[in-house]
C-alpha cells in the first residue's frame, strides 16, 4: 500500500517545480553527480526561509539520496520562547519529510555574543556532530543576497581574494569536511517568493530587525541603497565578482602548489618566490604560518613586516608571538622558538 505523501512532502515536490534543478549552482550539480550514492549528507536548518526551502529542494530533486539526508539545528539560546519554537518548527517539517534531525544547544550563551562567536558555537555543533556520525558534507541556504552582505563586510576590513570569494559554492576545509552551497544563483526574495507560493512556513529571527550587528545594518541599511544606486542587478553582479574572484584565488593556490616552496623542515624557500608577483609571496607567506603547528595572530602591520622581509631576502628575527620568531637566514624562511628567559 503506497502511504500518502505528507502536507511537506507535496509543497517540497511543488517547489521542485518553481525552483528546477537547472536553476542551482552548477558546479554543485555536477560535484553532486559524481559523488558515492551512499554519502550521507547534512543539513544546515535554522528554520528560515534559506534553509527550510534548502531542505525541500534537496529531498524533491534528489529523491534517491533521501534516506541519507540529516538535519542540523543549534539553539543559540539567545531568544528564549523564541528559540525553542524554532526547534519545534524543524521537528515537525523534519518529521513531515522522514527526515531524522539532530539538534545542539549553546550551553553558555553569552546575551552580548557577537556575531562571530555565534557563529563559531553553530559550526563547532556542526562539526562535532558530523564527525560522531562519520559525515563529510554539510549543505548550506546561502544565497546571493549572503553574498553581497559578506562582501560589502569583507571590503570594509581589507579581505584579498580568498575572503572576498566567500562563501563558496564548493568548499573543503580541513580533514576532507565539504561545504556545499546550491542557492547561490538564487536571490532572497526569490526564494521566499517560491515557498510562499507552495505554501511553506518559514521561521523569522527578530534578532534580524535589530541594528546590533554589522551584517543586520549593512542587509537593512547598506544593500538596498547600493541596489538602488546601481541601476542594475547588483546582487547577480556581486555574485559575478565573487566567482571571479574564486577563480583568481584558486590560481594562486595552484601556482604556490607547483612552486613547492615549503620544504620537509617546513621552511619557507625564499629563493624560488624570488621576482614573481607580490601576491603569490604573499599567499606563500599565508600558508608557511598555517602550517607551523601554532596559530599566530599577527597584526596587519606584522604581517607586512613580514612580507617586505621576505621579499627583501635580508637576515630578518621577527616576533611572532610570546614563544616563536621568524628567521630569514640564506634565502630560508624557518620558526625559531624562543628560548625561556630570552628577550
Amino acid at each position: 500500500m503506497t502511504r500518502r505523501p505528507t502536507l511537506s512532502q507535496r509543497r517540497a515536490e511543488r517547489l521542485k517545480l518553481i525552483i528546477a534543478r537547472e536553476r542551482l549552482q552548477p558546479a554543485v550539480l555536477a560535484w553532486s553527480d559524481a559523488r558515492a550514492p551512499r554519502e550521507r549528507w547534512g543539513v544546515a536548518l535554522s528554520g528560515g526561509a534559506d534553509s527550510v526551502a534548502l531542505l525541500l529542494l534537496l529531498w524533491a530533486h534528489w529523491p534517491e539520496r533521501r534516506g541519507q539526508l540529516v538535519a542540523f539545528h543549534f539553539d543559540h539560546r539567545l531568544r528564549g520562547s523564541e528559540s525553542i519554537a524554532d526547534v519545534s518548527f524543524c521537528r515537525r517539517l523534519c518529521v513531515g519529510l522522514g527526515v531524522p534531525l539532530v539538534t545542539g544547544f549553546w550551553a553558555q550563551p553569552l546575551r552580548t555574543a557577537s556575531e562571530a562567536a555565534g557563529r563559531a558555537a553553530r559550526f563547532d555543533f556542526f562539526e562535532t556532530a558530523m564527525r560522531l556520525r562519520k559525515m563529510k558534507v554539510l549543505w548550506l541556504g546561502h544565497q546571493q543576497d549572503d553574498v553581497a552582505e559578506s562582501m560589502l563586510m569583507r571590503l570594509a576590513r581589507g579581505s584579498g581574494s580568498a575572503g572576498l570569494a566567500a562563501p563558496r559554492a564548493l568548499h573543503e576545509h580541513l580533514a576532507g569536511r565539504i561545504h556545499v552551497r546550491p542557492l547561490l544563483t538564487l536571490k532572497k526574495e526569490e526564494v521566499c517568493a517560491a515557498l510562499l507560493k507552495v505554501g511553506a512556513n518559514w521561521r523569522e529571527d527578530s534578532s534580524n530587525a535589530g541594528e546590533v550587528f554589522f551584517r543586520n545594518r549593512v542587509r537593512k541599511t547598506v544593500v538596498p541603497i547600493w541596489c538602488q544606486a546601481s541601476g542594475r542587478d547588483a546582487l547577480a553582479g556581486a555574485a559575478l565578482s565573487r566567482q571571479l574572484l574564486e577563480e583568481d584565488d584558486v590560481a594562486l593556490e595552484l601556482w604556490v602548489d607547483r612552486l613547492s616552496v615549503i620544504d620537509a623542515a617546513g621552511n619557507l624557500n625564499l629563493a624560488l618566490l624570488r621576482g614573481l608577483p607580490r601576491a603569490v609571496m604573499r599567499r606563500a607567506l599565508h600558508r608557511w604560518l598555517a602550517r607551523q603547528g601554532e596559530r599566530f595572530e599577527l597584526s596587519r602591520q606584522a604581517f607586512e613586516l613580514l612580507l617586505a622581509a621576505a621579499e627583501r631576502g635580508a637576515p630578518t628575527r621577527q616576533s611572532l608571538s610570546l614563544s616563536a620568531f621568524a628567521v630569514i637566514k640564506k634565502g630560508r624562511l624557518s620558526l625559531q622558538k624562543r628560548v625561556l628567559g630570552s628577550a
